[in-house]
């Protein structure tokens, strides 16, 4: 258990500093699967980790440009989001959770193998109303991606750096460094949403979270020497496959239950 989660910390440190999202996504089906964690211990350990690997991934990207005055806004939605999604999750039993799970993996690895287009000039810059055009924007995307966060246990990224370049006009330097960023808040919010109750079980936690937080500070520092298109066409075929994994196991643990 405790080699599962080393190899599989590092793959998700990789994966989220590569990428700048994704992590979660990785982390939840590898927790469940790999370390042998129920679905709600999974979620609020992926959130410690994923929380705590994007502040490393971040830190090699501050000097690249982040985009404080919005991460700040959309992060701020997230956290209340954050909590009536933990909410919602302690209505559902696991194999709802996963059989979601599953579904938004798809979606994530569907939008990384989509190339999204760039409109700069927008709130990515000093040009027009801040308050009036991309305040709002802003918090409607904090509220979905908080949601998200505290239901599943997902940071969010692989939907956030698109709103960001598609509906806040940041480029796609500054959408992933600023996505970190709201991982991070998202990722606090949720975790701090599922505290109550919730034990740490400490060494399987640090076993996938250290790994974790290296790969994420180590795979920032390689992502600028990478093809990004090859990067991730990579990652998703590694979710598509994880998610046909966690469908086709949940639907027999149903059928067979």
């Amino acid at each position: 258990m405790i080699a599962a989660a080393l190899a599989l910390g590092l793959l998700v440190g990789a994966v989220l500093g590569l990428v700048g999202a994704g992590g979660s996504i990785i982390a939840v089906p590898a927790l469940v699967y790999g370390v042998g964690m129920s679905t709600h211990d999974a979620i609020p350990t992926s959130l410690l980790v994923v929380g705590l690997s994007s502040i490393a991934a971040v830190i090699p990207r501050i000097r690249t440009g982040i985009s404080w005055r919005i991460a700040l806004p959309v992060g701020a939605a997230g956290i209340p989001a954050a909590w009536g999604g933990a909410a919602a999750g302690r209505l559902l039993n696991e194999e709802v959770l996963l059989l979601a799970f599953a579904a938004i993996m798809v979606a994530a690895g569907a939008r990384m193998l989509t190339k999204t287009p760039e409109i700069t000039g927008h709130c990515g810059s000093d040009q027009g109303s801040f308050l009036r055009s991309c305040l709002p924007k802003a918090a409607a995307v904090g509220l979905g991606i908080g949601f998200l966060t505290g239901l599943l246990g997902v940071g969010g990224g692989f939907l956030i750096v698109p709103a960001l370049t598609l509906f806040l006009g940041l480029s796609m330097s500054q959408a992933v460094g600023t996505s970190l960023v709201i991982i991070t808040i998202n990722a606090a919010a949720g975790f701090s949403a599922h505290a109550t109750g919730f034990t740490i079980d400490w060494v399987p936690t640090l076993a996938f979270a250290i790994p974790a937080i290296a790969g994420s500070l180590a795979a920032s520092r390689l992502s600028h020497k990478l093809n990004s298109k090859h990067v991730r066409t990579a990652f998703a075929i590694l979710v598509f496959a994880v998610a046909a994994i966690v469908a086709v196991s949940t639907i027999i643990g149903i059928i067979g239950g």
